[in-house]
């Protein structure tokens, strides 16, 4: 999937740029108004308000009227006159900074749902004996609900996007906790741990010294 992120902040840009390709997007940037306008099409466009050449509301205008693009607003702008404005400008959401990298990931998630809602299946994956269901934020060990704390589940929804892969500790902390994140990363490996408990026997936590975690799906056991 494509995004096209219209960001005038280099170090917000590099964050999420950084972030939702982590995530599988791909992202095309630009900073300023007339080149949002110019860009190659795109799946999605995340767009901030505060331009240096013109103000972002009439990009939203100017794309609407071209085609039915899904629009983020990601803005410093938190009034609620901004919000509305942009909404009735067409635009599909409105994220107020700061923000974290999963609220945004969850905000383009949550439109794409809405704009294409037969693809919405795939918001629940199963790993052997787990279900995650995205889309209700629940978690199923042999079919029955496993309680998991927020950050518990996040950390877990997050992992399970690669099984098998390495990620890393500070990979993990800027997508679960965010890159506003200054405590001990130490709380990781508490929420580790209670996940370990909690779906024992069927994913497995593996620790990497030094370098993050990996997550491994156990078999299914085999029905005689």
């Amino acid at each position: 999937m494509r995004v096209l992120l219209v960001e005038d902040d280099e170090s917000i840009a590099t964050s999420l740029r950084r972030g939702l390709a982590r995530y599988g997007y791909e992202v095309d940037w630009v900073a300023t108004a007339a080149e949002a306008l110019q860009a190659a099409p795109s799946d999605l466009v995340l767009l901030d308000l505060g331009l240096p050449d013109g103000d972002g509301l009439d990009v939203c205008r100017v794309l609407r009227s071209r085609s039915d693009v899904p629009i983020i607003v990601v803005s410093a702008r938190s009034d609620e006159a901004d919000r509305v404005v942009g909404l009735e400008l067409g635009a599909d959401d409105y994220v107020s900074k700061p923000f974290g990298v999963r609220e945004v990931i969850a905000r383009i998630r949550a439109v794409m749902r809405r704009v294409h809602p037969e693809g919405s299946a795939s918001d629940e994956g199963r790993y052997g004996r787990v279900t995650i269901d995205r889309r209700a934020g629940r978690v199923f060990l042999d079919g029955v609900e496993v309680q998991l704390a927020r950050k518990e589940y996040e950390l877990l929804s997050f992992l399970a996007e690669e099984p098998g892969a390495l990620i890393t500790r500070e990979h993990i902390m800027e997508a679960v906790w965010d890159t506003n994140w200054f405590g001990p990363t130490k709380t990781l490996d508490v929420h580790v741990s209670a996940l370990r408990r909690k779906l024992a026997g069927a994913l497995t936590f593996e620790t990497v010294r030094g370098v993050g975690f990996r997550l491994l799906v156990e078999p299914a056991a085999a029905t005689p």
